[in-house]
């Protein structure tokens, strides 16, 4: 939970599941499991959501894996599909990663999925400024 600083309270953790039944609901999509195929076990989540930047909606494409499994290449590989799926099936013009600008490494996701960072905007959260980058990509 490097990104949110620090763990949900179970509240929190409801009001996410909440929000993602309602985003499948409403869009069809959201997150999705990441699965290795070589335990059947779920290492993190990747997918697709509409997301809030500055007076917008926005299609993203979000990830987040357990600490084991950074620097191995799976998100880079999930985002990939996800922007496949994004331009393919949803016939979205463009898709975006929106990320913390101390999170390098999930930056770089974003550079190695063909995105570009176009602008940046300060949110709020747990009274801390958060400073973020939007990366976009184009169909």
């Amino acid at each position: 939970m490097y990104a949110y600083e620090g763990a949900f309270s179970d509240t929190e953790v409801q009001d996410w599941l909440d929000r993602q039944i309602f985003r499948y609901q409403k869009w069809n999509f959201g997150l999705w499991a990441v699965i290795l195929k070589e335990t059947g076990g779920m290492i993190g989540q990747c997918g697709l959501t509409i997301q809030q930047w500055k007076d917008e909606e926005v299609l993203e494409i979000g990830y987040l894996f357990e600490r084991l499994y950074w620097h191995k290449g799976y998100a880079t590989e999930a985002a990939k599909a996800c922007k496949k799926y994004a331009f393919e099936i949803l016939k979205a013009d463009e898709v975006c990663s929106i990320i913390r600008d101390t999170n390098v490494a999930s930056q770089n996701v974003a550079i190695r999925n063909g995105m570009t960072m176009t602008d940046t905007w300060t949110k709020h959260y747990k009274g801390v400024d958060m400073p973020h980058y939007r990366y976009i990509v184009y169909r």
